[in-house]
């Protein structure tokens, strides 16, 4: 009996969706979308809510009326990508082309997809933390084990700043594992653990002063990167690498409800050997939206620890 295409293609976009925010180091930034609107494609609606502060009480007028404002900014998702695959009939049948499929497009997703949300989101932090240059919230020149410094100490200044601007709510840090490393050393293995919760799983992180540490992947911290089209001679391979004038980060540090991140597979396809005219194969189309903003007021609560020099 012939597979359900369309059942199959909507239950494995399902699956990857889950596990695009499980296996993402920066999955959990989605959960600050749950009020945005999204009804497919490129744009998004993001509710943007002013409200007045405290007034005085007047004891024969009583309170004085304020005002409270809802408006949706439209937004579109700038990050469009996708891949086409194809897989020869002769090397799977109907029998087995789910579980095949299935396994491609896990791996797909695991080691290139995910990475680059990641990479994509974190670069795009750092960029606007540098671009609002509020004072004493971007370090640069820091090298994890230097003679003369203290990974306890940077961390602990990242985290005072922030605070010090009045965000009193959790925070969340970004880390490579080398500075993670040199954070452990330095507390000789005694340092806390967490309990984090991302994509419905709940796993133990290191942490400093209650603040749950990502470990994250040195080649998804970069201040800036390179989006490959997948067409262009030299970028053919797809995928993203670091950007020509890119740093290195050593660490990041924001409220948890401060980055929005949206992430949407808008469809996946699946065509039969007797459908797909350009091969006797099954073909896939994989496309995923993506993006990630700042609301305007929150840009000074991100702070970032960048290794290398500033130019």
């Amino acid at each position: 009996m012939p597979i359900n295409l369309l059942q199959t293609a909507t239950n494995m976009q399902t699956v990857l969706d889950e596990y695009a925010v499980r296996d993402a180091c920066t999955g959990w930034m989605e959960a600050n979308a749950g009020q945005v609107k999204y009804t497919g494609g490129a744009e998004v609606k993001i509710p943007k809510l002013s409200i007045n502060g405290m007034g005085d009480y007047d004891r024969d007028e009583g309170y004085t009326m304020g005002s409270i404002n809802l408006e949706y900014e439209t937004r579109t998702m700038t990050q469009d990508r996708g891949r086409k695959f194809q897989l020869d009939s002769m090397d799977v049948d109907e029998t087995n082309f789910v579980a095949t499929a299935s396994s491609a497009m896990g791996e797909f997703q695991r080691s290139h997809v995910v990475p680059e949300i990641d990479a994509y989101r974190l670069s795009n932090i750092a960029t606007l933390a540098i671009e609002a240059n509020v004072a004493g919230m971007v370090q640069y020149g820091y090298t994890p084990g230097a003679t003369g410094t203290s990974a306890l100490r940077k961390l602990k200044e990242g985290i005072a700043a922030i605070r010090d601007l009045g965000y009193n709510g959790q925070l969340i840090i970004h880390a490579t594992d080398t500075f993670i490393l040199e954070l452990e050393m330095e507390l000789s293995n005694k340092i806390q653990s967490v309990d984090f919760s991302k994509g419905g799983i709940v796993t133990k992180v290191p942490s400093v002063d209650g603040v749950p540490i990502i470990p994250t992947p040195s080649n998804r911290m970069y201040t800036s990167i390179t989006i490959y089209d997948g067409k262009t001679e030299g970028q053919k391979q797809g995928g993203y690498a670091k950007g020509s004038t890119a740093k290195d980060i050593n660490f990041e540090i924001m409220p948890m409800k401060t980055p929005l991140a949206i992430s949407k597979q808008d469809k996946m396809r699946i065509f039969d050997p007797n459908t797909y005219q350009k091969a006797d194969a099954w073909a896939m189309d994989y496309r995923r939206y993506h993006d990630l903003w700042v609301l305007d007021n929150k840009l000074n609560s991100l702070y970032i620890s960048i290794k290398d020099a500033k130019d």
